[in-house]
């Protein structure tokens, strides 16, 4: 199993409940690789000091919340050429046409002055992330499941051309959490790409996560019921409140008659989920040189397996091998 997070600021609490705690759960039950996608995040042009922060804390994040380097492989996508050199091959496997109807791209070139040619072949660098690993399971939120099945496209594709390759994987989006609204605007995704006030971070201050949530938009009427389309903000506080306490949203909303007490017991939930984190993240924090161990071990790990497959792909292409066979 696969998956990446990117480093383009603090985790909020949608990446929390849509993402890493599953991750968690995950390593428990499969061979699991987590990575760090630094090299996606130079498509926004960002700060490079800010970028080796940022790379740092969400791998201190991952941690923080669960990942056990011991148990799984935890490394930092840059560290490993491997994904950059796959990428070319991925790009030369996946159509013009299938980039160009990319929904993400789409929409974040709309938003953007700049649209750098690497948003709009991250998908073959993407593919490239997950099937150097022969991965069969991707866990991942419903908006990137275009690009998962962009993914099999291109595995496939590449079998055909030159032989059996690439294990072509499938998709998991879990059942609760896996689209957390923003709590200002419930019918856009929480990011923390956007700024808004709707964004609970992973590591924000308890108060500021009550005065968000008690602030939060709901709907017209009063009536306290799980239906995302009619009522979509008391339904993404349901949501919410029953991902961090391990219930159904539908049962959450018999419990309640009006929408105050609704918040608080939400804003109450997830901070006792938060807490635990925001202290193991400061104990961690506290000592980068293991940090950078881990991750060093993490990327020895991976370079193992992704060399290996690299070389098979490389090989089947017609490629000159590295080394004398």
């Amino acid at each position: 199993m696969f998956s990446g997070i990117q480093p383009s600021g603090g985790m909020h609490l949608g990446n929390l409940l849509g993402a890493l705690r599953n991750w968690v759960a995950y390593q428990h039950e499969h061979e699991a690789v987590y990575c760090v996608v630094d090299l996606h995040a130079l498509t926004t042009a960002p700060d490079p000091a800010e970028l080796r922060s940022n790379t740092v804390a969400a791998a201190t994040m991952l941690m923080s919340v669960g990942i056990d380097p011991e148990r799984s492989t935890l490394f930092v996508q840059s560290s490993v050429s491997e994904h950059a050199e796959l990428a070319w091959m991925m790009e030369c496997t996946v159509g013009f046409g299938e980039l160009r109807r990319m929904t993400q791209f789409k929409d974040k070139s709309d938003r953007s002055e700049f649209v750098s040619a690497g948003l709009f072949t991250y998908p073959a660098l993407q593919a490239s992330d997950i099937l150097l690993y022969d991965t069969d399971l991707v866990p991942v939120g419903d908006d990137q499941r275009q690009h998962i099945e962009l993914c099999r496209d291109i595995a496939e594709r590449f079998n055909h051309r030159y032989g059996d390759t690439f294990t072509v994987p499938a998709h998991v989006i879990p059942d609760t959490g896996a689209r957390v609204m923003d709590l200002q605007n419930p019918g856009d995704k929480m990011s923390k790409s956007l700024e808004s006030a709707g964004t609970v971070g992973v590591l924000e201050d308890p108060e500021s996560v009550v005065r968000k949530f008690k602030r939060a938009v709901t709907d017209s009427g009063n009536e306290v019921r799980y239906d995302p389309v009619a009522k979509p903000g008391v339904s993404n506080l349901l949501g919410i409140l029953a991902a961090a306490t391990g219930q159904n949203p539908v049962s959450v909303a018999d419990e309640y008659a009006q929408y105050g007490p609704l918040k608080s017991d939400t804003a109450d939930a997830v901070n006792e989920m938060l807490n635990p984190i925001r202290d193991r993240f400061a104990e961690l924090s506290s000592d980068p040189g293991e940090i950078a161990r881990v991750l060093s071990t993490g990327a020895d790990k991976a370079r193992t397996v992704a060399a290996a497959t690299l070389e098979r792909a490389r090989t089947n292409a017609g490629l000159i091998p590295r080394s004398p066979a």
